[in-house]
């Protein structure tokens, strides 16, 4: 196992959540490509998306893969006036991993997360698992506590691209 799957697991061993991680060798890149290996629908992907507000603090926005996340209406959700996507440098500095294995907990100090209503429509969702390889399926009223995120409509209806 990779550090980063082992750090994972190890954060939601610490939040009592028992984790079911399945790996990907062909990797799960896309929203699109993470859905049709797990065999659900794209809606049930959650994208941990870092941007970064205009006073350089970070924002998870914890997104369905239909979606893609309105900067405007995110920073408006944060109270901020303005927020851009992070660097692959600043989401590793804010979370702890790379971009495209980004799990939505387990971060090395707590990040303000927001959440895609579209997530909480669904029984489950699928998420990162630390690596670009791996994804656990969890409850999305769970993640939502695990991640102390603040349900915003951040991604509106434009369709993930």
């Amino acid at each position: 196992m990779s550090g980063a799957l082992d750090r994972f697991l190890e954060a939601a061993r610490v939040e009592g959540l028992e984790v079911d991680v399945r790996r990907f060798p062909e990797g799960t890149k896309t929203a699109e490509d993470a859905a049709r290996a797990v065999g659900c629908d794209v809606a049930q992907i959650v994208k941990s998306l870092v941007f970064t507000a205009d006073d350089g603090s970070p924002l998870l926005a914890l997104t369905s893969g239909r979606h893609r996340v309105d900067t405007v209406a995110l920073a408006a959700a944060a109270g901020v006036p303005s927020a851009r996507r992070a660097t692959p440098e600043e989401a590793r500095a804010a979370t702890g991993y790379a971009v495209g294995g980004t799990p939505p907990f387990g971060h090395p100090s707590p990040v303000r997360t927001f959440i895609d209503p579209e997530l909480l429509r669904h029984d489950a969702v699928w998420a990162a698992a630390g690596t670009p390889d791996s994804v656990f399926a969890v409850a999305p009223d769970r993640l939502r506590a695990l991640t102390h995120a603040t349900e915003a409509d951040f991604a509106g209806t434009r369709p993930a691209g």
